[in-house]
């Protein structure tokens, strides 16, 4: 199984969100073992694949050790409140060796680091519940770091202590910010820490090979990971939008799983007895099985006993939101869930007025992927699941209706399929090259539109926020070489401008096409190019017209990860020039925007949390001093506004297009003078 993937990678991985209509694993197990026979031969294919394939054409050395064990420490214990700096010692003596270990197929240390990694968990959380009972001083200047990469693993037991003192002095006063009373979060803390003991003793032997090699591989570039059985059947069903299951997404909120969302069409939504915020609390198999607590349990591992075949049932034992104390079982018949709200959607809105007092219309399309179903289209399905047959079907329906421009919603897409970017592009020029790749051979190959004729040839606008990445980024960048389209939104896109492949460890091992499934790798192995030349690569694709945001100063972008690839340049290729777009329209649409920014009240608010986000994010430390603390908050909640933006990075459950959103409402203005400003020049014809 070999596929060209362009998805950016993991940055909301700090939310305890889920989909239990997405998600699975293998289910819950005590603490990890020994590494298998299986686990040594996947680690030994990986690296094998890693110097052989990867795009930088590195030799698993010194260095790469070095990486992997900063990375295996940094994704255990990011904020360093767990092990000693002892224990980090004792593990840096090895590190020059981790490269001959994994090219033997050895990963042994990453069990004893773990192993001694829960140790620790143990002794911290231990702690921490004795702390929770203390009666803090809220009046004292004290402060806490809250920046990992400022913070210092402790030297002792006194200095650990002190660290977790201030930890949940600070949690404490978290809960206190949100009108909890202080044994409603002392309750809550409890909770809490007892559920981060029992999920980290709940790690399997998948996760931690998972984990480790992963750390290995992101030291070449932050792309290239090792995916677990489990990583790879999610992986497989978000490229698809389909899956057999109830259709809820879930949440793990303090041990607790809590229903986030009602999938519209599927089996719990058609049953129309759960409901969102309702507590699972068991799940049983079949009319008689046995009901399982699942409190405490992983989020992954809960939803492994939820999801099944089709036409079975599930039941589950509830705490309804509105009445916690009456419990009720739910049996529920499994179904095909389609996921529709992570596909193409579409609407016509009526925007700004004509000279003849009619409005104009916009056809808007929200698009948050670049999907297609891989296993059916292997198979020769001619009906196949994708993002270029679902967009050309919605430009049709635009061209019926009259819509007279297209804004495309690429916010908060990650990317997905490389030849859905290059097909999809297809749909709004004529012909020519789309984007180049080039491998580690140095020689650059272009991918070209597959199809002549233009779907859509009218005015197209683009919107983008630092979350585009990677495939929208291909479309984004060849829109505006072609001077095809208007960029608007964030100063400039999310910047991941490499291609990986899948393979399928199973497949590498053995050589024959076999129905094990061992996992998958996905690697970096070629570099993209825009079709003048220029790499998106840490720089990504800048607006045309900006339109100020929060998303735009979240250190999320491709350079702001560890070990991400350089930018560079290729030669440009010939290409079609549609002249939509020049600098004279776009000085004259920035301005009109800028003027209607400098009035609007909500952007006057948006400018402010800004300013405020900026202060606050650039500090390493939080008071502990509730009055100072609540007077922070009150302004802004740094953490709190960078957790809601990862969210909705993975949020599909919204309107296709807000119109009560000012931000909205603004690019929308800025469609409407572009269509004035075009005239009569309102068709994408080559020059």
């Amino acid at each position: 199984m070999q596929h060209a993937l362009i998805n950016r990678r993991g940055i909301a991985a700090g939310l305890l969100v889920a989909l239990a209509i997405v998600l699975a694993t293998t289910p819950a197990i005590s603490r990890p073992t020994q590494p298998s026979a299986t686990d040594r031969q996947i680690a030994l294919a990986v690296s094998l694949l890693m110097e052989k394939q990867h795009l930088a054409q590195k030799k698993i050395d010194d260095q790469a050790g070095e990486r992997c064990l900063t990375s295996l420490l940094k994704s255990l214990d990011p904020l360093k409140l767990y092990f000693y700096q002892s224990d980090v010692d004792e593990f840096a003596a090895n590190q020059h060796q981790l490269d001959d270990m994994v090219r033997r197929g050895d990963i042994r240390i990453a069990y004893r680091i773990f192993d001694r990694f829960l140790q620790r968990v143990d002794e911290r959380i231990t702690v921490a519940l004795q702390d929770v009972e203390l009666e803090h001083d809220f009046t004292a200047d004290e402060e806490m770091v809250r920046d990992g990469d400022a913070a210092h693993y402790a030297k002792n037991k006194t200095e650990a202590d002190e660290k977790w003192r201030r930890r949940v002095k600070f949690e404490m006063l978290s809960q206190l910010a949100d009108d909890l009373t202080p044994e409603e979060a002392r309750e809550k803390l409890r909770r809490r820490y007892t559920s981060i003991r029992k999920r980290w003793d709940q790690t399997s032997n998948d996760e931690l090979l998972e984990m480790y090699l992963t750390a290995l591989t992101t030291g070449f570039d932050p792309h290239s990971t090792y995916m677990s059985p489990s990583t790879l059947d999610n992986f497989e069903i978000q490229m698809r939008l389909k899956l057999d299951g109830i259709g809820a997404s879930l949440r793990s909120e303090d041990g607790y799983t809590k229903v986030h969302q009602i999938i519209a069409g599927g089996a719990a939504d058609q049953d129309g007895r759960l409901k969102e915020g309702d507590e699972i609390i068991g799940v049983g198999q079949g009319t008689d099985g046995e009901m399982v607590d699942i409190v405490d349990m992983k989020l992954n591992d809960v939803v492994e006993q939820i999801r099944g075949k089709r036409g079975t049932i599930v039941r589950l034992e509830v705490r309804p939101a509105e009445n916690p104390k009456n419990r009720q079982i739910y049996d529920i018949v499994r179904d095909e869930i389609k996921l529709t709200e992570s596909e193409a959607r579409s609407e016509v809105i009526d925007w700004g007025q004509k000279p003849n007092g009619e409005p104009y219309k916009v056809g808007v399309i929200s698009l948050p992927s670049f999907y297609m179903d891989m296993e059916a289209a292997r198979k020769g399905d001619p009906n196949y699941k994708s993002t270029t047959r679902d967009v050309r079907r919605l430009l049709k329906e635009f061209n019926a209706q009259g819509v007279e421009a297209v804004l495309v919603d690429l916010r908060f897409n990650g990317g997905g399929s490389l030849t859905e970017a290059v097909n999809m592009t297809g749909l709004f020029i004529d012909k020519g090259p789309v984007v180049q790749v080039k491998g580690h051979n140095g020689r650059s190959q272009p991918f070209v539109d597959p199809e002549a004729g233009m779907i859509w040839s009218g005015p197209l606008v683009v919107l983008t926020n630092k979350f585009s990445a990677s495939a929208s980024e291909i479309f984004a960048g060849a829109m505006q070489d072609y001077n095809r389209g208007l960029i608007v939104g964030d100063d400039s896109t999310h910047g991941k401008g490499t291609v990986q492949q899948l393979y399928d460890v199973a497949q590498l091992l053995f050589r024959i096409r076999n129905d094990m499934n061992l996992g998958a790798m996905k690697l970096t192995i070629q570099q993209f190019y825009r079709p003048d030349g220029e790499s998106t690569q840490n720089h990504g694709v800048a607006a045309d017209v900006i339109i100020p945001s929060l998303t735009a100063h979240l250190d999320v972008g491709e350079s702001d990860l560890d070990y991400a690839l350089p930018f560079d340049r290729i030669e440009g290729l010939q290409h079609d020039e549609y002249q939509m777009i020049d600098a004279n329209l776009i000085n004259q649409l920035r301005a009109a925007s800028q003027q209607r920014i400098n009035s609007s009240d909500e952007f006057a608010k948006d400018l402010r949390r800004i300013e405020k986000y900026e202060e606050q994010k650039d500090r390493t430390t939080v008071t502990l001093n509730q009055e100072q603390f609540l007077a922070e908050r009150a302004e802004l909640d740094a953490d709190k506004e960078q957790e809601d933006a990862f969210e909705e990075a993975v949020n599909n459950d919204r309107p296709v297009f807000d119109m009560d959103d000012h931000y909205n409402q603004e690019a929308l203005s800025i469609v409407v003078d572009y269509l004035k400003l075009l005239k009569d020049n309102r068709v994408a014809i080559a020059r």
